[in-house]
């Protein structure tokens, strides 16, 4: 399909010219939810060894960094398959409900359940609060893209899309200062108390994580639903057998959506697979790494190092925009994915000092949250209007499944090195979940370009 003479005329205006107020609003509400969302997931990320080790105490056990990494991969995989469950479930009511409603739904949903974390009694009842928080979390990736694509002009997509998922970092950004911050540098942060009750750092972080649902308010006041997703709701009703929203059946009938399909999740698994399985690892590579050094200072570390793999997630995605705008999302993808295995590998083989971690890990951010800038772009980009939320949900979460057992397997992966004899089990075993980004490269192969091309339509 060859650029439209009006997508041409469109394409010498700079991104951000010709948007109207409104269109400037879908996509602040649009990123701020998706931001706080992403803060509740970092908030995760950093009390997670924290939270084990008090609450596995409290049910008597005497933990060691081998079993809080052990639960803590347990609730990992519970919010990965809750937020699988919740981005299906939402995905296909955001084509057949709404944006608006749909996003604003998930919103409440990470709020309350990030809140609830902070009341947990025992490893089972933490658990459970991340697969429910994970079910909203599922949600507002999805809708939110998909609002922003079907609102703003045609020229504007990329960037706009781009901006959406790149200042998500400012969120994983909030989340690390509030954790350096909270407590009295004089405390050990994570095991420390704070004020009069005597209240667990970690279990404040969860706390903090109910501030979005104020989001809710303005955004079922505020947003309408796209003119385009309105039209498509009236063909559907039309033709009800063969024009169905949100149908998952529909994505696999159509060799076209079923491409769309198969290649969107290979290049999910990929990037997920890299940041899940082991970019957000850094804070365990952190505590792997500086054994020497007081518990107070490798807090500091890892509060201060993963502030600053948040400012590299941040400017890798804004790279890969631009660079899916000049190049072409398919190049874009393919240099992201080397980036991706050669900087994390050569990160969790070499980091040994507190230095190192200051420097590499801003490089691990750029490289594993880059390809999330793609995602953004490119998903909404692949499907028609009656399947647009839907089908970016399902490649998102498909991988979230797939990445959940691998996370799983974490345990029977160490041990089998252990067994081979590889004294180096926690770095090794990162390289391995690292030729995942071999995955997207092979799926490249068939993807489509979808540069300077208009949204698709049955």
């Amino acid at each position: 399909m060859s650029t439209t003479p009006a997508l041409a005329t469109e394409a010498r205006l700079r991104w951000y010219q010709g948007m109207t107020g409104y269109q400037w609003w879908v996509l602040c509400v649009g990123t701020l939810a998706w931001l706080m969302d992403t803060m509740s997931q970092r908030i995760f990320v950093l009390a997670r060894a924290p939270a084990f080790k008090e609450l596995l105490a409290q049910g008597g056990a005497a933990p060691d960094r081998v079993m809080i990494n052990q639960y803590g991969g347990y609730a990992t995989a519970a919010m990965m398959l809750g937020w699988a469950v919740g981005g299906f479930y939402f995905g296909i009511v955001g084509d057949k409900w709404g944006r608006a409603k749909t996003l604003s739904t998930s919103v409440l949903v990470y709020s309350i359940f990030t809140g609830l974390s902070g009341f947990s009694t025992a490893w089972w009842d933490f658990c459970l609060w991340r697969f429910l928080m994970g079910c909203g979390i599922g949600g507002a990736f999805a809708t939110g893209a998909t609002l922003i694509a079907e609102t703003v002009p045609p020229h504007s997509r990329a960037f706009a899309l781009g901006a959406f998922q790149a200042l998500s970092a400012v969120g994983n950004i909030i989340a690390s200062a509030v954790a350096w911050k909270l407590v009295h540098p004089s405390v050990h942060y994570f095991a420390g108390t704070f004020g009069a009750d005597g209240l667990a750092g970690w279990r404040l972080l969860f706390f903090l994580g109910t501030v979005p649902a104020v989001l809710v308010v303005f955004i079922m006041a505020t947003i309408k639903e796209p003119p385009s997703w309105q039209e498509a709701r009236k063909a559907a009703a039309a033709d009800k057998l063969q024009k169905q929203m949100g149908d998952i059946r529909g994505m696999f009938r159509d060799p076209r959506w079923r491409r769309s399909t198969l290649v969107g999740v290979a290049l999910a698994v990929a990037g997920v697979v890299g940041l899940w399985g082991v970019g957000f690892w850094s804070p365990e590579l952190i505590r792997h790494s500086l054994v020497g050094l007081e518990p107070e200072r490798v807090d500091k570390v890892i509060g201060g190092a993963t502030a600053l793999q948040d400012v590299g997630a941040l400017l890798g995605m804004f790279a890969f925009t631009v660079l899916a705008t000049s190049l072409g999302r398919r190049i874009s993808f393919a240099l992201s994915f080397v980036a991706g295995f050669v900087v994390v590998s050569g990160a969790f083989l070499l980091l040994r000092t507190e230095w190192q971690a200051y420097v590499m890990l801003p490089f691990v951010g750029f490289v594993t949250l880059s390809v999330f800038g793609g995602y953004s772009i490119y998903f909404p980009e692949i499907y028609p209007t009656r399947l647009r939320s839907t089908g970016t949900a399902f490649c998102y979460n498909v991988a979230r499944v797939l990445t959940a057992a691998i996370v799983l397997l974490i345990g029977p992966l160490q041990a089998a090195l252990r067994y081979l004899g590889v004294v180096q089990v926690f770095r090794w075993g990162a390289v391995i979940l690292c030729s995942f980004y071999f995955l997207g490269l092979i799926a490249l192969i068939w993807a489509p370009e979808t540069k300077d091309r208009p949204l698709p339509e049955d």
